[in-house]
């Protein structure tokens, strides 16, 4: 391995700025203590020269400013700015022609200007302005170009000079200069009155104590009230400390679950299945700083595109940062919602949402996505008394909002749940974030699975789990079945819900010898099943989504794409807990939420949640489980026994789909056109039908013998035509 090449030494680089620094103080020097002497003679031996540096000192002065005036100076500017940019990089010796082309100009351009203000500036006992150089300028450009346009050509020859020496730009400087200027004038505000009346207890809060000194205002007194100018406040914005995570004691085994274990064999999980979150991922540091200048660039911004306010507050979080933008009087809420993107293109982030107003407050939400992002874990929101303490065995644990406290729902009170989200977004994750939940607080008992995975991949993990009640159906002609017997449950248990009397479920739990268990049926791939049995799938859901809370059936319906042929009008009326993640344009939004907003997410287990009963969209942020703690978790359920499938499930539909089938094994699909040929005709022969349908022989006396079965014609009679029993347009009224 050749070893490694070091930087060659700047040898050069710091002698010419050694050599620019000696000479820039040595001229400033004999420019600063140059003075004429009185009797005008130059120094000598006998009478010394009146300068720091001497007599070289004297005379180079004398001449510099004889020649060039006050312009002298402007060699040691540009001598100090070359040593200082030569000792940190090595472009001045590359620019050295531009720079002494610059030094000229510059020279050239000054003198001529300070030559149109002489004996101003210096009296002319001391020097020239101008000097000699400023003063022929100024003559040959002012023979030709008269006062105003010398100015304005000496101002250009200054401007070119000065970009060439020291690369000036002009317009940088120009939007430098501009944006400060903005701040400054949003800073400075005019002074306001506060009016305050003569007595006012201390224990008042500030913004008390102006209302009511504001309603003091218009009322007369005997002394008058006391007008007191207070000098503008720029407000400073909270930052809200992030919710801490509650403090889990520590277990007395290696094994822990939520619960104590229950009465027989059976066992929940144990957290231990779950991985801990090193110390790295446990939480989020708290950069103030940060917040504040995120701040104040949103402020910036937002007042370019003609927003004024001002941030209030900023509630950090763990993915993403709420800002508290209190807007001016005047500006409307869609204005800002607009800009949604221009902000996300000016902070350079992925994605900026802009929320309706806060309750409580005078202000809107403005998220913005953290430069780090810190991972959800499902065991951080397992260990919360929120999820603890629920006493429902269908507890899900959602996740956390926006400030990180942690979001739990109880699917018996949504009582659906319908998931849309693109490909990637975190749907599966967040799925089987929602059968652990259920896993580790109920036994099969107290709740039984039901799932349908079209896409064979998603849930077939959980085979023959103790939970299960019939395998994970695969095949989409299987899950139509599957949906309507899910149907048939729900009214035998509507019938045993009749015969105690009872309108609940618990209600009826709590009576019966034998309590029947929760039901939650999981579709991972709604679009599979509506292509394949659109009409049955509709209905069997519908129906479930109506009438099956009661009974203790819920559903959880996910798709992968939210589209109005997918998740029909019958189908969202039913639903009204959603959950949507990120999706690909504001249509799927509103096909899923009915309004936009999931198309701004992150992605990741980013979602927005609908809450049943409330139109106001939630952010949380989903909780992660990876493949190997799923693994463990369908292990250690394995192990407390194999699953007990009901085999009643699909065998008898699969019993009356096959009857079905081979009672209409002879129907034929024309066979109601040949009805109204035979009774429009009044004739009922083989060939007639044969000849009008253009059908085979065998096929249309078939359909005769059908016809005979059904009492519409009547029997053979040798030689004569069958007997037509009925009217004409039989089967369009039967």
């Amino acid at each position: 391995m050749p070893p490694a090449k070091k930087n060659p030494p700047r040898i050069m680089e710091e002698a010419v700025s050694l050599v620019c620094l000696f000479l820039a103080v040595f001229l400033l020097l004999c420019l600063v203590s140059y003075s004429r002497p009185l009797l005008a003679q130059p120094p000598s031996l006998q009478q010394p020269a009146a300068n720091w540096c001497g007599a070289f000192g004297y005379y180079t002065a004398r001449y510099l400013f004889s020649f060039f005036g006050l312009t002298a100076f402007f060699p040691v500017l540009v001598l100090f700015y070359l040593a200082f940019v030569s000792f940190f990089s090595t472009g001045p010796l590359n620019r050295l022609p531009w720079i002494v082309a610059g030094i000229t100009g510059m020279l050239i351009a000054g003198s001529g200007l300070l030559a149109t203000g002489s004996g101003l500036l210096f009296p002319p006992q001391y020097v020239a302005p101008g000097g000699y150089l400023g003063e022929l300028a100024w003559r040959l450009l002012g023979h030709m170009l008269g006062e105003a346009g010398s100015v304005l050509l000496l101002v250009l020859v200054l401007i070119f000079s000065l970009m060439a020496a020291v690369r000036f730009s002009v317009f940088g400087t120009t939007r430098w200069l501009w944006s400060k200027a903005g701040e400054v004038g949003r800073k400075v505000q005019p002074p306001r009155l506060k009016i305050r009346p003569r007595k006012e207890s201390p224990l008042r809060p500030p913004s008390v104590a102006a209302a009511a000194a504001t309603g003091a205002a218009g009322k007369e007194s005997p002394s008058g009230p006391v007008v007191a100018e207070t000098p503008p406040v720029t407000p400073v914005p909270a930052v809200h400390a992030p919710a801490k995570k509650e403090p889990v004691p520590e277990p007395l085994e290696d094994e822990f679950s939520l619960q104590p274990v229950r009465a027989g064999e059976y066992r929940l999980p144990p957290l231990s299945l779950l991985d801990v979150p090193s110390d790295g991922e446990d939480g989020v540091a708290m950069d103030h700083e940060h917040y504040y200048e995120v701040s104040k660039i949103l402020v910036a911004k937002l007042a370019d595109f003609g927003v004024q306010g001002t941030v209030e507050g900023i509630s950090p979080g763990p993915v993403v940062t709420t800002y508290e933008f209190a807007p001016a009087a005047g500006v409307k809420i869609n204005k800002i919602v607009s800009l949604a993107d221009d902000l996300a293109m000016v902070l350079k982030v992925d994605r900026v949402r802009v929320v309706g107003s806060i309750p409580g407050k005078a202000a809107i939400g403005i998220e913005i996505p953290n430069p780090v992002r810190r991972t959800v874990y499902l065991r951080d929101i397992l260990l919360t008394s929120t999820y603890r303490d629920a006493a429902s065995a269908l507890c899900l644990a959602l996740g956390v909002d926006v400030i990180g406290r942690p979001v739990v729902a109880d699917l018996a009170r949504m009582p659906h749940l319908l998931i849309a989200g693109a490909t990637g977004a975190g749907k599966s994750v967040a799925i089987n974030a929602f059968i652990a939940s259920i896993l580790f607080k109920a036994t099969p008992d107290e709740v039984r699975l039901l799932m349908i995975d079209p896409k064979r991949i998603e849930l077939s993990v959980y085979d023959n789990i103790p939970h299960l009640l019939h395998p994970v159906v695969v095949e989409p002609k299987m899950a139509s079945r599957a949906l309507i017997w899910a149907v048939r449950e729900m009214e035998r248990r509507y019938r045993l819900l009749e015969e105690k009397r009872v309108k609940s479920f618990d209600s009826y739990n709590r009576l019966a010898e034998e309590p029947l268990p929760y039901i939650v049926i999981i579709v991972d791939e709604l679009a599979d099943l509506m292509m394949v049995a659109s009409k049955d799938v509709e209905t069997s859901i519908a129906r479930l989504a109506q009438m099956a809370r009661a009974a203790g059936m819920h559903i959880i319906l996910a798709t992968q794409r939210p589209s109005v042929d997918v998740l029909t009008g019958l189908i969202k009326a039913n639903f009204p807990t959603r959950i949507s993640f990120k999706v690909s344009s504001k249509v799927d939004s509103r096909t899923i939420l009915d309004g936009s907003g999931a198309e701004h997410l992150l992605g990741m287990g980013d979602m927005l949640f609908l809450p049943p009963g409330a139109a106001k969209l939630q952010r949380i942020h989903g909780a992660f489980i990876s493949e190997q703690e799923t693994e463990r978790i369908i292990d250690f359920l394995r192990e407390q026994g194999s699953a007990e499938y009901d085999e009643s499930v699909l065998q008898s539909v699969e019993e009356e789909v096959a009857a079905e089938a081979e009672e209409n094994a002879d129907y034929d699909e024309k066979y109601d056109e040949a009805v109204a040929v035979v009774t429009e005709t009044g004739q009922a022969s083989i060939s007639m039908v044969q000849r009008r349908l253009r059908v085979g022989y065998n096929r249309a006396a078939r359909m005769i013998e059908m016809m005979e079965r059904e009492g519409i014609v009547g029997p053979a009679d040798g030689a004569r035509p069958r007997e037509v029993l009925v009217r004409s347009g039989y089967s369009e009224t039967e």
